[in-house]
């Protein structure tokens, strides 16, 4: 790996240890399981993401592809947790925020099966027991943990899960919304038909989980990765545009083939990069010689450098 390379790897790590850290994960990142909508119409790509989150609930009748894309987003979700505990909590929060427009539940797959060898809280924006409603408000929410004599108190890494287009084990009652452990038959989501900014803000809890992102956005000392997602969402990517002008974020937005760059810019009405809008692109950095492309497993690895290096 040249300097430039390494120079980019050791400050995106850095950024994830001491910044307030958020990532925005689109339907990339859950490829192959899940294919790309191109090709594919509105309803066989919900469908295909009923049947995808079905097989991820039952290890059982599991895919090699859902197994695979699985794994993918274990590794991703314990590097995160890893980068949490180096974390100061002095310095910036112990939580992470991850942004999603995907429906399947991958990610809350991944996060129980953490939590098993992982002290963490995973806050999904609900409150209950038996009837978890989601409620904007639980989000922002810190855990500590006190030792058995209070002689001291420690932070507990926390992961908050935030689905502006919905998912697929929530469930609509009355005017709320209802997160349920299984695949809801109908869930509560926003249809890829290209008008989801019109969609979600006629949707008062999808306009809440926008908000939220706006808001982390406009934190100081914050930093967003962005992967598996392209900016065809419109009011996504009028919001980072809108964010930019936080001097203090930092978006790194990784491109699975170097075409997106051109795509990227395009779809975000910029000529080109800006100081804390960057662009990663295969030719950017140190690729496998067996892999053209940059993807979540290599977002993970670039992440988990920092522990596998003690810097």
């Amino acid at each position: 790996m040249d300097n430039q390379v390494d120079t980019l790897s050791k400050r995106m790590r850095n950024l994830a240890i001491t910044k307030q850290l958020n990532f925005l994960l689109g339907s990339g990142t859950s490829v192959p399981a899940i294919p790309l909508m191109a090709g594919l119409t509105n309803s066989e790509l919900l469908k295909k993401v009923e049947v995808t989150s079905r097989e991820i609930l039952d290890r059982y009748r599991q895919s090699a592809n859902v197994r695979n894309t699985q794994s993918t987003y274990d590794g991703f979700i314990q590097v995160v947790i890893d980068l949490l505990n180096l974390s100061n909590s002095r310095q910036s929060p112990k939580n992470v925020n991850i942004f999603t427009t995907n429906y399947d539940l991958f990610i809350e797959k991944a996060i129980d099966k953490a939590s098993k060898n992982n002290r963490i809280v995973f806050n999904d924006g609900a409150n209950g027991y038996f009837q978890r409603m989601l409620d904007s408000s639980n989000y922002n929410r810190t855990v500590s943990y006190r030792g058995l004599n209070n002689d001291y108190l420690n932070e507990v890494p926390s992961i908050s899960v935030i689905k502006p287009h919905g998912s697929m084990n929530w469930v609509k009652e009355k005017e709320n919304i209802r997160i349920i452990n299984r695949v809801s038959p109908m869930p509560v989501v926003v249809p890829p038909t290209g008008l989801e900014a019109a969609t979600t803000f006629l949707q008062n809890h999808f306009y809440e989980m926008l908000r939220i992102f706006q808001l982390e956005l406009d934190k100081p000392q914050s930093v967003l990765f962005i992967i598996g997602f392209s900016f065809q969402d419109k009011h996504i990517g009028k919001m980072v545009r809108r964010a930019l002008q936080n001097a203090e974020l930092m978006v790194y937005a990784i491109g699975y083939s170097d075409a997106d760059r051109g795509t990227f810019l395009n779809n975000l009405g910029f000529l080109e990069e800006r100081p804390n809008f960057k662009i990663i692109t295969p030719k950017d950095v140190f690729v496998d010689k067996n892999s053209d492309n940059l993807n979540l497993e290599w977002l993970t690895r670039t992440l988990n450098g920092m522990l596998s290096e003690g810097d």
